[in-house]
């Protein structure tokens, strides 16, 4: 595959009404299917978190190889997690002093402590590029339907793709049952687009991580992202 940047260019003026906060925390390890886990932890802490329509918690990524050791695909085996690992949840700005009422809790995840600690406030980004590593589009069967789904929901949201990649797909489990979900990356997005998909996000399931874009730069990590 052949995939080459524009020139990064700095917007002076990103819009901050919806942002990340990203939280260190002290946790050893946690499942690889930790998502339904971790958000049911924090809707009991942050009981507000699922009705707020831009608002979603990340799902804690570990690099999939590193010195030697391999991401398990195992949903059950554990992710070993790094002092630098964070918990990162986008909400809009009028939630971000709610947020902070996370500090200092402990979290039970699939009976894993996660002690929460200081938190910081990030921007989004308006690179042209972005990632999701689960989208989850329930009338979708098969891939094809998965990107006319997308394709559509783009429409809605005033937003023309140049450039869509459908990865994997993933299956995450939800109180015993399994939801499927796909990675997608999306390219060549005007500035003002990046930031409207970041914010408002595609699918259902952003409380548990699903349809939340990041900004992707490295073409390196594409086979690992979408393989």
């Amino acid at each position: 595959m052949y995939w080459e940047e524009k020139p990064d260019e700095k917007s002076k003026n990103i819009p901050d009404n919806v942002l990340d906060v990203v939280f260190g925390i002290s946790c050893r390890t946690l499942p690889v299917d930790h998502a339904y886990a971790l958000s049911a932890a924090i809707k009991n802490e942050l009981d507000w978190i699922d009705d707020e329509p831009c608002a979603g918690v990340h799902a804690i990524h570990v690099a999939a190889s590193g010195n030697g050791w391999f991401r398990p695909d195992d949903a059950s085996q554990l992710l070993h997690l790094s002092r630098r690992t964070k918990l990162t949840l986008r909400v809009p700005r009028q939630r971000i002093n709610d947020a902070k009422a996370l500090i200092g809790k402990t979290l039970d995840v699939g009976g894993n402590s996660l002690t929460i600690n200081n938190m910081s406030e990030k921007k989004l980004s308006d690179i042209a590029t972005l990632f999701s590593r689960y989208i989850v589009i329930e009338s979708a069967s098969n891939e094809n339907q998965f990107m006319e789904e997308v394709f559509r929901a783009l429409n809605e949201l005033g937003i023309k793709p140049k450039k869509m990649l459908c990865g994997k797909e993933t299956h995450v489990s939800v109180k015993g049952d399994l939801l499927t979900t796909r990675s997608l990356m999306i390219a060549d997005l005007s500035s003002a687009d990046s930031i409207l998909l970041q914010q408002q996000g595609l699918g259902s399931h952003r409380w548990m991580g699903c349809g939340i874009f990041l900004p992707h730069k490295d073409i390196n990590e594409v086979g690992e992202m979408m393989g």
